[in-house]
C-alpha cells in the first residue's frame, strides 16, 4: 500500500475508502503503515481497523506506538483491544509500559485476566514462564472425536491456538492431538487411542533460549509447560520461539560488539542512551589495552637497536585478534545451538589446537618467504614466523575457552567474543613477540 495515497484519503476524511483498504490488509503491514502517522492520525487509523482484527495490529506495534495509543483511548476502546489480545501479548505489553499505564491496563481488564497476567509477570524475567500463555485447548481421554471437536468450537475462538490440543488428567499432561488427527478420524473413536504419548515439553523456570531449541530441534507448532509439579500451566507457541532468537541474537550482536544491549529499536533510542550503552565497554577495553602500552614501553630500549621489529607489532596483533575472533565466534554459536557443552572444553581445545597449526603454519610460511625476499634476514624471517605460530596457537585457545568459562559461571559467551579476546590476544601477543626476539636477537632488556 502507497503510504502517500493513504495518508491522502486519511487527511480528505474519506474513512469508508480508508477503512476498506485496512480491511484487506495484513496485521504487520497495517501496524508498519501506522508507524508512520503522528498521534492524531494514529488514534483516528486505528479506530477504523475492522475489531476483530484492531487487537492483532496492536500487539504487532512497538512499544512506544502502543504507550502512545493507550493514552489516546477511551476506557471501552482499551477494554475491547485488551480482552481481544492474547494473554503472553498483553504480558509483553505490560513489562514495557510505565507503572502508571499498567496500573489502567489492569483496572481494563477482567479480575480473571488480571489474575492471569499478575501470575505470568511474577515469573523470572528470560524464563520460559514469562513468554508463556494460558490459552489452549485441553482435552479428556475419554471424549470421542466428536466430542473433542464441539468443544474446540466453543473455546476454540479464545485460545492462541487449536492446531495442538492437550490431554490432560487430573491438571497433568498424559498426551497430545493434532487438528490433523482430529480432522481424518472417525467421530467415535476415543481420544485416548489418537493421542501421542511421547510429548516434548519444558518448564515454567527453564531459560526461554531452551524453548527456542526445542522448537528448532523438533519443528514444534507449540510446546506445552509444565510447573514443579509436573501439572500443565501454559503453553509457548512457535511465534514466541521466533521472539526469544531474534532478542537473543539482538542481545548476542550487541555484547560482542562490546554494547550494553538495548530493548528499544535503534531510532527508538536517545543519542545518549547510545552513547551510555557504548562507553563503559570502551573504557574497560581502553584501560586494558593500556597494559600492552607498558609492555612494549618496557622493550623499548631493547628494540631501539632493531627499529624494523616495531613495525611488525600491528601485523601480529591483528592477525591473533582475528584469529581469537574466528574461534570464539564459532564457539559462542555451537554453544547457543546446544552443539557445545563445557564438557567439551578439552575436545574444543584439542581441535582449535590443531586448526591452529595448520593455520600458524601456513601463514608463518607466508610471511616468512616474504620478510626474507624483501629483507634478506633470515633471523627477522624466524622471529616473525614463530612469533605468528606461537599468538595463533595462543589466540585460538583463548577464544575458544573463554566463552565455555562464561557459560560455566552463567555468564553469556557472547560478552568473551571479540573486543574482549582482542584486548587480551594483543597483550599476549606482545609478550610473545618481544620474548622470542629477546632470545633470537640475543637483546637485553
Amino acid at each position: 500500500m502507497d503510504k502517500n495515497i493513504f495518508m491522502e484519503l486519511l487527511a480528505k476524511r474519506e474513512f469508508k475508502a480508508v477503512r476498506s483498504i485496512l480491511n484487506v490488509m495484513n496485521a504487520v503491514d497495517i501496524a508498519s503503515l501506522l508507524s508512520e502517522l503522528q498521534d492524531k492520525e494514529l488514534a483516528q487509523a486505528f479506530r477504523l481497523i475492522p475489531k476483530e482484527k484492531a487487537a492483532e495490529v496492536f500487539a504487532n506495534m512497538g512499544n512506544t506506538m502502543q504507550g502512545d495509543l493507550i493514552d489516546l483511548f477511551t476506557e471501552k476502546e482499551l477494554k475491547e483491544v485488551l480482552n481481544d489480545m492474547f494473554m503472553d501479548d498483553t504480558v509483553d505489553l505490560l513489562e514495557d509500559l510505565p507503572a502508571n499505564v499498567v496500573t489502567r491496563i489492569l483496572e481494563a481488564v477482567g479480575p480473571e485476566k488480571r489474575a492471569q497476567i499478575n501470575k505470568l509477570l511474577n515469573y523470572p524475567e528470560d524464563s520460559v514462564g514469562s513468554i508463556m500463555t494460558t490459552e489452549y485447548v485441553d482435552l479428556r481421554k475419554w471424549m470421542t472425536v466428536k466430542q473433542a471437536m464441539n468443544h474446540i468450537r466453543q473455546v476454540g475462538i479464545h485460545k492462541e491456538t487449536i492446531y495442538t490440543c492437550y490431554v490432560l488428567e487430573a491438571r497433568r499432561l498424559i498426551g497430545i492431538v493434532t487438528a490433523k488427527d482430529l480432522m481424518t478420524a472417525d467421530d467415535e473413536t476415543q481420544i485416548e487411542e489418537l493421542m501421542e504419548k511421547e510429548i516434548i515439553s519444558i518448564k515454567t523456570h527453564d531459560d526461554q533460549e531452551e524453548a527456542a531449541r526445542l522448537f528448532s530441534r523438533y519443528d514444534l507448532l507449540a510446546l506445552p509447560v509444565l510447573d514443579l509439579d509436573e501439572c500443565m500451566v501454559g503453553i509457548v507457541t512457535v511465534d514466541d520461539a521466533m521472539d526469544v532468537v531474534v532478542d537473543e541474537a539482538t542481545e548476542d550482536m550487541t555484547l560482542m560488539a562490546a554494547i550494553n544491549p538495548s530493548e528499544d529499536t535503534y531510532f527508538e533510542t536517545s543519542v545518549i542512551q547510545h552513547a551510555k550503552n557504548r562507553i563503559p565497554w570502551l573504557l574497560i577495553l581502553m584501560l586494558s589495552a593500556a597494559v600492552t602500552g607498558a609492555i612494549i614501553t618496557r622493550y623499548e630500549e631493547a628494540f631501539a637497536a632493531i627499529p624494523i621489529l616495531v613495525s611488525f607489532i600491528p601485523m601480529l596483533m591483528d592477525t591473533g585478534g582475528n584469529c581469537g575472533s574466528q574461534s570464539s565466534t564459532l564457539v559462542i554459536r555451537g554453544i547457543a545451538l546446544g552443539e557445545i557443552e563445557f564438557k567439551d572444553l578439552f575436545r574444543v581445545m584439542f581441535k582449535e589446537f590443531r586448526i591452529s597449526l595448520i593455520v600458524g603454519a601456513t601463514l608463518a610460511v607466508a610471511n616468512g618467504l616474504r620478510i626474507l625476499i624483501q629483507y634478506r634476514n633470515p633471523s627477522l624471517a624466524l622471529v616473525i614466523a614463530v612469533s605468528l605460530v606461537a599468538t595463533i596457537i595462543i589466540a585460538k585457545m583463548i577464544g575458544c575457552v573463554l566463552p565455555l568459562l562464561a557459560k560455566k559461571v552463567h555468564l553469556d559467551p557472547a560478552i568473551m567474543a571479540s573486543p574482549l579476546i582482542t584486548t587480551l590476544v594483543d597483550t599476549c601477543s606482545i609478550l610473545v613477540y618481544f620474548h622470542i626476539a629477546t632470545l633470537i636477537f640475543h637483546l637485553s632488556l
